[in-house]
């Protein structure tokens, strides 16, 4: 009897340690797949902006219209396109990291969950539409206008192409994963990682890493851009934090 009860308990422990490794097994294959299927898509996006490279290069001059740009050597408005064409396939593809986290978290939530992913993956499209619209319509026009008045009475204000879409593209880049905070706000409080009542309460921290954050993502000195962008920084965080609070009894 006692061999039978032991070897039962082998066979069980098995059994768990079987499934364990199943479990593990399904996991890394989804997240293989969920990886590969994140940079099919940004080569994609890479690939379609290299062929409308002309028509990206003109929404982009469009900010500084004043302004003339030229290149150092033959082929470094070529070699720019490229990086063009990397800077706006990451950009296009970076709520799509997003999404693939909250459908990767999709299985093991609860039905009442579950409901809030389609919210979640809507809001963050439209916040990274709303990051591209601000940095192209007032970051981008605020920032290159502090640098070109402060040195308008010196010297003639040429920019170098290659300079510039490197500029452009941290601007965008930076913004639309700041934008992106919100997103994780909710998906940490889902998770319960942080509850949305914990959030509002610490606001206080929030002001002064705004404030750093904003400086850091901000190229000019200006403190009225600054300014802007940290206040931006912050109403998006007490969104994130109030949202957060608000879905916390469908859990």
């Amino acid at each position: 009897m006692k061999k039978n009860f032991f070897f039962n308990i082998e066979k069980t422990n098995l059994k768990k340690e079987k499934r364990v490794e199943l479990f593990f097994q399904e996991h890394s294959e989804e997240v293989k797949e969920r990886i590969i299927q994140s940079f099919l898509l940004i080569f994609f996006f890479m690939i379609l902006s290299f062929l409308n490279i002309n028509l990206i290069v003109k929404i982009l001059q469009t900010p500084i219209s004043n302004l003339k740009f030229f290149q150092l050597s033959p082929g470094e408005y070529f070699l720019s396109t490229f990086e063009t064409a990397i800077f706006f396939g990451l950009v296009v593809a970076s709520p799509i990291f997003v999404n693939q986290l909250m459908f990767f978290l999709f299985p093991g939530l609860s039905n009442e969950e579950q409901l809030i992913i389609p919210f979640l993956t809507t809001s963050s499209i439209i916040l990274f539409f709303l990051s591209l619209n601000f940095s192209y319509f007032i970051l981008i026009p605020l920032t290159l206008g502090f640098f070109v008045n402060y040195s308008k009475n010196s010297i003639e204000p040429l920019l170098s192409y290659n300079q510039y879409v490197s500029f452009v593209g941290v601007i965008f880049f930076s913004n639309g994963i700041l934008f992106q905070v919100p997103i994780l706000q909710i998906i940490f409080s889902v998770v319960n990682i942080l509850s949305g009542q914990k959030m509002l309460k610490n606001w206080k921290p929030i002001l002064m890493v705004a404030t750093i954050i904003s400086a850091i993502c901000t190229p000019s000195a200006d403190p009225f851009t600054q300014l802007l962008l940290a206040s931006v920084i912050i109403v998006l965080y007490m969104g994130g934090a109030f949202v957060s609070s608000l879905l916390e009894p469908i859990k």
